[in-house]
């Protein structure tokens, strides 16, 4: 018995979105990867970020603005799912095998779960933002208008 794979049925849904739309398709995953090393992820070659979190407002080295990425709440939802997938795994197997003393435990995981907290931030904001590149989100359309954010009706309150 043989087995027929059908690759007429793959297509890169966003490339064939933009190319309805007239849009030059932009690289999903090669987006993505530049983001996750803190590059533009237009040409991979200026900084993403301006200090730990804080993004660019252009990229220096092709003019791509970046000032209206959306990440907002993602990256830490994300960075959360990640380092918890990892962490409670391996507590759950040291505990099992060795049942180690609660403060060994608590000298062991609190700064590990810091640890790779931190380290996964930036490359998930990145990735984020590198996503929403490639796929025309929020500001990074140049045929949409202005996505920005409702003003606030509280401030003009005085």
């Amino acid at each position: 018995m043989s087995i027929e794979y059908r690759t007429d049925l793959i297509s890169d849904a966003p490339e064939d979105d933009h190319a309805l739309s007239g849009k030059p398709a932009r690289p999903v995953w090669r987006s993505i990867l530049r983001g996750m090393r803190g590059k533009c992820p237009a040409c991979g070659e200026g900084r993403l970020f301006d200090g730990f979190l804080g993004t660019q407002t252009a990229c220096e080295h092709c003019g791509e603005e970046l000032h209206h990425q959306r990440a907002d709440d993602a990256p830490p939802y994300f960075t959360i799912t990640i380092v918890g997938h990892i962490i409670i795994p391996a507590l759950l197997a040291v505990e099992m095998i060795y049942r180690p003393a609660l403060w060994i435990h608590m000298a062991l995981w609190i700064p590990l779960t810091l640890i790779l907290s931190f380290a996964l931030m930036r490359p998930v904001k990145g990735a984020l933002i590198g996503l929403q590149w490639a796929l025309y989100m929020h500001g990074f359309d140049p045929d949409a208008g202005d996505d920005l954010p409702e003003p606030d009706p509280a401030a003009s309150i005085k």
